[in-house]
């Protein structure tokens, strides 16, 4: 089974609302996409295809490429179309596999149950060739096994990423209420910032925004910091595919930046881990941490974006301050910002409201299971607000 040269169907996967950004990277990266959904992209491609997607994306979750499509009304008739495929060409019977499954069939009561009867078919198949069983379990660090399972109809995937890629790598030391690398990314794509102009990241937390937006100005993919992935542990595996896409990278990428990229935080801690995250990720020479109260933070003339991620106020007790600190960073985007575009990420529509500033886009996001928004401001002079009635 030479997966890495046979073209099938592939699922990229992503968290709900970032498939968009998501399909500007894999077009970027020269694919064609047959199918975009709400959760993700498919594609046809090589396992050897599915490598160079894992090292360059940064909006994606996972990484699928199908093994076999097939008929299952009930566990048994699972098994038995499982236990058909030659797992002996894909998996080395010294090794170790995990599986994963999102299922929706009346027969099956909890996903870890149809993760059962895939291990014990992957197994059977294996010992029947090879007569040894190899180790299995939930660690998701060698080869790894997907299950989508609709009703009747199932799709069997080696899933070549193993860990998530929605994480980055780069974050050794997350602070308070991170927000995920994949969405900071996918929420700076969205307001379609040049990569060449000031970005600045007020109440920064651990970085993550800041750190997002110089890695995309430098072309600095999370491939780099990362060493091991789902296709490392799949039989046929040539490591010099690999470090040859990895060179490409490191080639592509830019050690400096013409234009600044500030980040502040009124937390010395917060500005202290968010520094060590960047020494991580390469680029703390690239950004301007400061220690300081949002309103100031350092404008330069030339203008650029200016982008926040507050707190919603989802802590009983906060909300009545918190409508002081929205209502303050937006006095401060109108008074010290103009020729900005503003950016306030928020999952709460009341306390959006007391920004004072109408929103010229309202780009819906998640958070989690939170229905959040990016709301975008074009920060003129004088002001293009309505007036008041």
């Amino acid at each position: 089974m030479q997966v890495f040269h046979t073209e099938s169907k592939i699922i990229i996967t992503c968290n709900k609302r970032l498939s968009i950004y998501l399909q500007q990277e894999v077009e970027t990266l020269g694919f064609k996409p047959t199918r975009v959904f709400q959760t993700g992209i498919e594609l046809l491609g090589t396992v050897t295809d599915c490598i160079a997607l894992n090292l360059n994306l940064r909006c994606a979750s996972q990484v699928l490429y199908l093994i076999k499509s097939f008929t299952a009304d009930d566990p048994q008739q699972l098994y038995n179309n499982i236990v058909e495929i030659e797992w002996e060409k894909l998996i080395d019977f010294t090794g170790y596999f995990s599986v994963s499954s999102t299922v929706n069939n009346e027969h099956i009561l909890t996903p870890l149950f149809a993760n059962v009867k895939v291990k014990d078919a992957i197994a059977d198949r294996i010992k029947s060739v090879k007569g040894i069983r190899p180790n299995s379990g939930a660690e998701a660090n060698k080869t790894l096994v997907h299950l989508y399972w609709q009703d009747s109809e199932a799709d069997i995937f080696l899933d070549t990423s193993g860990e998530t890629l929605a994480k980055h790598s780069y974050r050794k030391i997350p602070g308070k209420a991170p927000m995920l690398e994949a969405l900071a990314a996918s929420t700076i794509m969205a307001t379609h910032w040049d990569k060449n102009s000031t970005f600045i990241n007020p109440m920064c937390g651990s970085g993550t925004l800041a750190i997002e937006a110089a890695l995309l100005a430098t072309d600095k993919c999370p491939g780099l910091f990362r060493m091991n992935y789902g296709f490392m542990h799949i039989m046929g595996y040539d490591e010099t595919v690999f470090f040859s896409e990895r060179r490409k990278l490191k080639d592509k990428a830019k050690k400096e930046i013409g234009f600044k990229i500030i980040a502040t935080d009124i937390s010395a801690d917060a500005i202290d881990i968010s520094q060590k995250n960047a020494k991580t990720a390469g680029v703390d020479h690239l950004i301007d941490f400061s220690v300081c109260d949002f309103e100031e933070t350092p404008v330069p003339t030339e203008p650029g974006v200016i982008m926040f991620n507050p707190e919603y106020g989802e802590r009983l007790g906060v909300h009545t301050k918190l409508e002081a600190t929205y209502k303050r960073i937006g006095d401060f985007m109108k008074k010290d910002c103009l020729g900005y575009r503003g950016y306030i990420f928020t999952g709460n529509p009341d306390l959006a409201k007391k920004i004072g500033l109408k929103a010229a886009r309202k780009i819906e996001f998640y958070n989690g299971k939170l229905d959040c928004r990016l709301l975008e401001y074009e920060l003129y002079e004088g002001s293009k607000r309505e007036p008041k009635s």
